[in-house]
């Protein structure tokens, strides 16, 4: 089945529910051979350990997290890292851009990247960062998307089945939305 129809939305708190759908996606994503922090094979474990400590950094405000969910539960995620040093209350890290190979080739990557520049404005936060392997399909969607890329880091991480990979750094400042009846 695909994922023909999907709603977004943001999460506050995680329930169990919640990281059993995030932790079927990641395992599912580095199955597939995504670098995305871990090495294959991902432990059920490991996967839904990484989901609850997002769980604590989202109750705390350390965290945002969107999820794009079809009829058969979580197809997709987005993260923004809101903890920066007192010098950076400006901008976050987006991290953790996960979709399932279900709902891939339909626009949702796009939707959650979308979302999460939302989340981001509605912060206050104007500046985003991410990072992503070289010349992989995450990196040709945020160019679409109208990120700007700084420059690749050959041979910075591994792939799921420890093949090296280089990663190309991007950012992309947001405008903020004019205010009602303002200058």
């Amino acid at each position: 089945m695909h994922c023909n129809e999907h709603t977004i939305r943001e999460l506050r708190t995680l329930s169990d529910d919640d990281v059993t759908g995030l932790t079927d996606v990641l395992l599912d994503c580095v199955g597939a051979g995504a670098s995305v922090g871990f090495m294959h094979p991902l432990s059920h474990a490991r996967a839904e350990r990484f989901w609850r400590q997002i769980a604590a950094d989202v109750a705390g405000g350390r965290r945002a997290i969107v999820v794009a969910e079809d009829a058969r539960g979580v197809c997709g995620t987005v993260q923004l890292m809101l903890d920066m040093p007192e010098n950076q209350p400006h901008r976050a890290d987006l991290c953790k851009m996960l979709v399932h190979q279900r709902a891939r080739r339909m626009g949702l990557g796009a939707a959650l990247m979308h979302a999460a520049e939302g989340m981001a404005l509605a912060r206050g936060r104007r500046l985003l960062v991410l990072d992503a392997v070289t010349d992989g399909d995450a990196a040709r969607l945020y160019a679409r998307l109208g990120w700007c890329r700084v420059g690749d880091v050959p041979g910075f991480a591994l792939m799921p089945d420890g093949a090296p990979c280089g990663t190309t750094y991007f950012y992309k400042s947001l405008a903020p939305s004019p205010r009602a009846g303002g200058k």
